[in-house]
């Protein structure tokens, strides 16, 4: 009894902080699969089923920066909207009009470069500019 008691103080503090590291890397990898973001935009999330094309656009002006990104994936506009709408007001986004919203001083539009009747997959563009001053 007396060397459980010894084995079990021993290998606990030296196991603890494995278990916790552990547990931490499958949170994170958890937080990365169920929610990812526009790698550019870093406070843009990115919808279930949209991946990120390569190839956005940054610039830092001193008004603000200005972004483009594009995401595309097997998705319905109707959708897409729908998850915009109801993540984005979350995040402190005001809906300005159908697919705009504004943060501060900064305006984000959701549009779809393709048009109605484009094709699968859908491609989704995310433009953010500061506001007009």
């Amino acid at each position: 009894m007396k060397r459980r008691k010894f084995f079990i103080a021993l290998i606990v503090p030296l196991v603890a902080p494995l278990v916790a590291a552990l547990a931490l890397s499958g949170a994170a990898y958890a937080q990365q699969d169920n929610g990812a973001f526009i790698s550019i935009i870093d406070d843009l999330p990115l919808m279930p089923g949209l991946v990120e094309e390569a190839g956005g656009v940054v610039f830092d002006s001193p008004g603000g920066r200005i972004v483009q990104a594009y995401a595309s994936g097997n998705v319905s506009q109707g959708a897409v909207r729908a998850f915009y709408s109801e993540t984005l007001p979350q995040l402190g986004w005001r809906p300005l009009s159908v697919g705009v919203y504004q943060r501060e001083s900064e305006i984000l539009k959701v549009e779809f470069p393709g048009g109605p009747g484009a094709p699968p997959p859908l491609t989704v563009g995310f433009s953010l500019a500061p506001t007009a001053p």
